[in-house]
């Protein structure tokens, strides 16, 4: 899928995915172990040591999934959203391109990472978006704790172990109908065994699927009969 933003912000994301496409080999190898559990469409599981061997590696959305993210925004008219695992600043840009396409807004993105927040800051400047990003270095179960008003979209695409309790510390700020994105859901099946289970389960508020596109997007839309917001 081809999508096209501006020329400046393009410029970036193109140089960004090629760099990407170049890391392939060398996460091909950190997952090399975790191969029999792949072919048996299990996914693989994301420990904290495979997580600090990724901290110079970009490991972002693909164009594809961007592009999506970009127009569910969008579609949505997001204004306010959420974005657990910043990296170096790829999802970010789409996402900010679309709430500055909507009207203004603010995309609230999280990196625990120091050397990678600095490179995204970079390149949101690079893009020409980042008016529109507040990046909050650090945990994100500190970092995103505090949001000053309702949230109209949340993508989750840091260490999957920790996706659930982020939608837990998020929900109360989920406004009805909100979006809620998950990156590589088959390729961490295993580790966001618990977020899907609580998304799908009777009565949990949420209508949600799974779209096979890279690695798998989980898509849920929050029904206004669960959602109590909380707008402070």
């Amino acid at each position: 899928m081809t999508l096209a933003l501006d020329p400046v912000s393009d410029a970036v994301l193109t140089r960004l995915h090629r760099r990407a496409r170049g890391e392939q080999p060398a996460l091909a190898w950190l997952y090399a172990r975790q191969l029999p559990s792949l072919l048996l469409g299990r996914g693989i599981r994301f420990s904290p040591g495979t997580s600090a061997r990724l901290d110079d590696k970009l490991i972002p959305v693909g164009p594809e999934v961007g592009a999506l993210l970009y127009l569910l925004a969008r579609a949505s008219g997001a204004r306010r959203v959420v974005e657990f695992g910043t990296s170096l600043g790829v999802s970010t840009i789409y996402l900010a391109c679309a709430v500055r396409d909507n009207g203004g807004g603010v995309v609230i993105g999280s990196e625990i990472v120091p050397e990678k927040a600095a490179a995204a800051r970079r390149h949101l400047e690079e893009a020409g978006v980042a008016e529109w990003v507040e990046l909050r270095e650090g945990d994100a179960r500190e970092t995103l704790a505090q949001q000053s008003g309702p949230v109209d979209m949340l993508l989750l695409d840091g260490f999957p172990p920790l996706a659930r309790e982020l939608l837990t510390l998020l929900e109360p700020r989920l406004r009805p109908g909100a979006l809620v994105l998950v990156d590589d859901a088959r390729l961490f099946q295993r580790d966001l065994g618990p977020l899907r289970a609580y998304l799908e389960a009777p009565g949990s508020g949420y209508r949600s699927t799974v779209l096979s596109i890279d690695d798998g997007l989980l898509l849920a839309v929050r029904g206004s009969s669960s959602a109590r917001v909380i707008d402070a």
